[in-house]
């Protein structure tokens, strides 16, 4: 009976630290490519753009050449407004491209199916060129026609007007996994001619209507080079930084099919099984059966929603209402747990043994 008391503490203490490790902001681990033009990115890496683009162009394009490292849920790019927080944001979900913007009713996107899959497959960067206008949004991958949007995504006009996030993107940590080499956006709307060229250019040459061009060739230190236009410079943060941090972030804006989600869930409810187990064994010697119940998913439930709150201040960590949800019922199934198997354990080692520490 001495002994779950510093149990319970114990595993309270390896809760707290597991999910809030670590303590501070880590290193920007974006580093230059070496032999090559380009960016590579780590687990926590950002770039971020010194100031707006102006544009309120009704047409625009976005080309960004890339090799992911990873089949992961991660941001290429995202436009950043504080009105808007992500206006328009392009990401790599495992093999797929989900380009997506702010709605009023939430965020729009769509998939453009193995967009990333012969990148992945076959090692090699592809070039993603994006074009929206009066024929809606249309997909280029290395300068081939890949996707065209749905008639009901249409990306408001400013969406361009705004602070770039590069890697990475704003709200939360969804850092890109690889190598960027090049990025370039347009105020108006690419042809499939273009998309070749540019693709067969790989970037190199100067186009009409560019607002921004980064080839990323500066080498080293911290600024890059909008070579477009005097706005918008680049530069790389000494330690990682998420813009705009979200507090507590909505179920239903978590929501992902990425295979990084689900193990994230699967993750959390296993990790505090302890929680459950160890406190409802402890309280349980006191309390009848119902009370010690739900004083134990109350304490599983104050222990998320701790880490929660302070993960708010950490970059490296999501503030989400899933993880309460998904810890919560850890929690019960460490009761569950102690039930069925650690319960009928305990009675019989006390009938074998009863001077027991139980």
């Amino acid at each position: 009976m001495k002994l779950l008391p510093v149990l319970c503490f114990a595993v309270l203490c390896i809760t707290l630290t597991l999910g809030l490790w670590p303590f501070h902001a880590p290193d920007n681990e974006v580093t230059w490519l070496k032999g090559a033009n380009g960016l590579a990115f780590g687990k926590h890496g950002t770039v971020l753009s010194r100031g707006p683009l102006q544009t309120a162009s009704a047409t625009a394009s976005v080309e960004i050449w890339a090799q992911p490292r990873r089949w992961t849920g991660s941001t290429l790019l995202t436009l950043y407004r504080p009105d808007k927080r992500a206006a328009f944001e392009v990401r790599q979900s495992l093999e797929d491209l989900e380009p997506s913007y702010e709605a009023a009713g939430g965020r729009s996107h769509f998939y453009v199916n193995d967009a990333f899959g012969p990148s992945l497959r076959g090692g090699k960067p592809v070039l993603i060129t994006l074009t929206y206008g009066a024929r809606g949004v249309t997909v280029y991958r290395d300068g081939v026609f890949a996707a065209a949007a749905p008639p009901g995504f249409r990306i408001p006009d400013g969406v361009f007007t705004g602070w770039l996030v590069v890697g990475d993107s704003v709200g939360g940590t969804h850092s890109f996994r690889g190598d960027i080499l090049g990025l370039a956006i347009y105020d108006r709307e690419l042809n499939a001619a273009e998309a070749l060229s540019h693709f067969q250019s790989s970037l190199n040459t100067r186009n009409a209507g560019e607002i921004a061009l980064y080839l990323f060739d500066e080498k080293s230190g911290n600024a890059i080079h909008n070579h477009a236009a005097a706005n918008a410079e680049l530069y790389i943060p000494k330690t990682y930084t998420v813009v705009d941090e979200v507090f507590l972030r909505p179920l239903w804006e978590e929501f992902d099919f990425s295979r990084s989600y689900w193990a994230g869930n699967l993750k959390n409810i296993v990790g505090f099984i302890p929680t459950g187990v160890c406190f409802y064994a402890c309280l349980i010697a006191v309390w009848p059966a119902k009370r010690a119940l739900l004083v134990t998913l109350v304490v599983g439930f104050l222990v998320s929603l701790t880490i929660e709150v302070l993960q708010a201040y950490l970059p490296t960590r999501d503030s989400g209402t899933t993880d309460l949800i998904t810890n919560t019922l850890g929690t019960y199934i460490g009761i569950l747990c102690y039930r069925r198997f650690l319960g009928w354990a305990k009675r019989g080692w006390t009938k074998k043994h009863p001077r027991s520490i139980w």
